[in-house]
């Protein structure tokens, strides 16, 4: 029961807060393996690293806008962000165009 304002709120039984009984470290990651490999991935290559950076995209392929007669009917948003190894791949693409910059000292810009 909770009081607010000298009223009393009752709150379902089936309730509980977070933290008492919220158990999603004992969720097993099935695809933690390949997050943490991605995440260790190393580019000591210039060929590798222009591979990455052009095989992963700058931003979502599947964005878009729907036009009709010149107008903005519909916006598609970006899905990339469901895709459960965004952040990883995300962060090797950035590792790669880091290598290119820093050990090579190319112009990136054609890969943006």
């Amino acid at each position: 029961m909770i009081t607010t304002n000298s009223q009393p709120i009752i709150l379902p039984t089936l309730i509980s807060p977070i933290g008492e009984n919220y158990q999603t470290s004992n969720k097993s990651d099935l695809l933690q393996p390949i997050r943490q490999w991605l995440d260790e991935i190393q580019i000591h290559n210039r060929k590798l690293a222009k591979f990455i950076a052009k095989l992963i995209p700058a931003q979502c392929p599947f964005e878009r806008d729907i036009m009709f007669l010149g107008r903005k009917v519909a916006h598609i948003p970006p899905i990339c962000k469901l895709n459960p190894l965004y952040d990883q791949l995300v962060g090797l693409r950035f590792r790669a165009l880091c290598y290119l910059v820093d050990q090579c000292g190319e112009d990136i810009q054609s890969y943006c």
